[in-house]
C-alpha cells in the first residue's frame, strides 16, 4: 500500500521515507491539504496530513470520494479537522497524542527571551555595524513571576525553565499537576495569574471553550508591561484586540508562533505577494512583537516521535487495531 503525505517539509522527507520504508511506501508531497489539492489524494487509502491542513465537510467529502479511509494527522492538535463528517464518512481518522513536550517549551522560552532582551533588534543593528544599546534595555526573569496558563505536559516543561530562572509560579488549568505544585506553583484563578504575571505564556488546546481565552477583557486585565508568549494556537488569542492594545503602546514583548488565521499562510514563501491579512500585516510591524511561524515543535527528537508515532496510527489501522491516538475509529 502507497500512503500519501501532505504538506511536508524538506527537513521532514527523508525521515519520513525511513520510518515508512520497511512498512509501507509513502508518496510526500509538501504541497498542503485543502480542497483544491484534495483530488491528488484520489486512490490513496491512507493519507497523512500537517495541522494546517484543512479538512472540513468538503475537503472530506472528496477524499471519501476518491477512496480515502483513514487520516493519519502529524500533529497533536485535531481542531481542523471535522470529526462529525469524517465519522459520518465512516473515516478513521488518528492524530498524534503527545511528542517531546520539550520542543514547545523551549521554544516558548526562546520566544520570551528573545522579546525581553530585544534580540531580533540587536542582531539586526549589528549586521549593520550599529553597536548601540540604545532601545536594548531588558529585565532579569529571576524574582519574576510566570503565569502558566495550561499547566499539562508542556506547561510543565516550561515551568520547569521557570523554576530555574528563579521566578514565582502561577498557574491556571482545570486540574491541578501535582508535579508543578511540587516546584512551588499556586493554582489562581485566571483573573489572578493575568493580573500578578510578568510573563504569561499558554499551553491549553484549541477548543469551542478556550476560543479567544484571552480576550480583549483578558488583555486589558494585564500589566502593561507583561511578555505574553503563544506557542499553541493561534485562536487562544483575539488577535484584533491584541493589536488594540500594542497601539496603545501596551507589553514589554508578544511572542508568538502562531495565528489564528495561519491557514494558507504559514509553512508558505508569501514573500514576493501582497499581503491581504492586514491584521498581521499590522501585528508584525510593533518592534516589541516578534512572529514565527508555528516551529515550536520542530526539532528533530519531536519530528522523530510524530513521525514514528504516525507509522504506528498506519500499522494500528491496518491491523484493526485502535489505540488512543484514535479520534474516529475504523467501522
Amino acid at each position: 500500500m502507497e500512503i500519501l503525505a501532505f504538506g511536508v517539509q524538506a527537513d521532514e522527507k527523508p525521515l519520513i521515507e525511513q520510518a515508512f520504508q520497511h512498512h509501507h511506501e509513502v508518496r510526500c508531497l509538501d504541497v498542503f491539504l485543502n480542497e483544491d489539492t484534495a483530488p491528488i489524494a484520489a486512490g490513496y487509502e491512507v493519507i497523512s496530513t500537517s495541522v494546517n491542513a484543512e479538512l472540513g465537510p468538503r475537503v472530506l467529502q472528496i477524499l471519501d470520494a476518491g477512496g480515502t479511509r483513514m487520516i493519519a494527522q502529524r500533529s497533536t492538535g485535531f481542531n481542523n479537522i471535522d470529526l462529525g463528517t469524517a465519522e459520518r464518512l465512516c473515516m478513521t481518522v488518528a492524530r498524534v497524542s503527545s511528542y517531546s513536550p520539550y520542543s514547545v517549551a523551549e521554544f516558548a522560552w526562546t520566544l520570551a527571551m528573545a522579546v525581553n532582551r530585544r534580540i531580533v533588534r540587536a542582531s539586526i543593528r549589528t549586521r549593520d555595524f550599529d553597536f548601540r544599546l540604545d532601545g536594548l534595555l531588558g529585565r532579569d526573569m529571576h524574582g519574576r513571576t510566570a503565569g502558566v496558563l495550561g499547566t499539562g505536559k508542556i506547561g510543565e516543561a516550561f515551568s520547569r525553565i521557570a523554576h530555574g530562572f528563579g521566578m514565582r509560579l502561577l498557574g491556571w488549568d482545570v486540574a491541578e499537576n501535582p508535579a508543578c505544585a511540587e516546584l512551588g506553583m499556586t493554582y489562581v484563578s485566571k483573573e489572578q495569574l493575568l493580573a500578578e504575571s510578568d510573563l504569561i505564556t499558554l499551553h491549553v488546546p484549541l477548543m469551542p471553550e478556550t476560543q479567544h481565552l484571552v480576550d480583549a477583557a483578558a488583555l486589558k486585565a494585564m500589566k502593561d508591561d507583561a511578555i505574553l508568549v503563544n506557542s499553541s494556537r493561534g485562536g487562544l488569542i483575539d488577535t484584533a484586540a491584541l493589536v488594540t492594545e500594542l497601539r496603545e503602546g501596551r507589553f514589554t514583548g508578544v511572542g508568538l508562533d502562531v495565528y489564528e488565521a495561519e491557514a494558507g499562510i504559514f509553512y508558505l514563501d508569501k514573500s514576493l505577494e501582497t499581503v491581504e491579512d492586514d491584521t498581521l500585516a499590522r501585528l508584525v510591524t510593533f518592534p516589541n512583537v516578534l512572529v514565527t511561524s508555528h516551529q515550536a515543535y520542530y526539532t528533530e527528537d519531536a519530528v522523530r516521535q510524530i513521525i514514528d508515532a504516525t507509522v504506528r496510527n498506519v500499522l494500528d489501522y491496518k491491523a484493526g487495531r485502535r489505540s488512543g491516538n484514535v479520534l474516529v475509529p475504523r467501522s
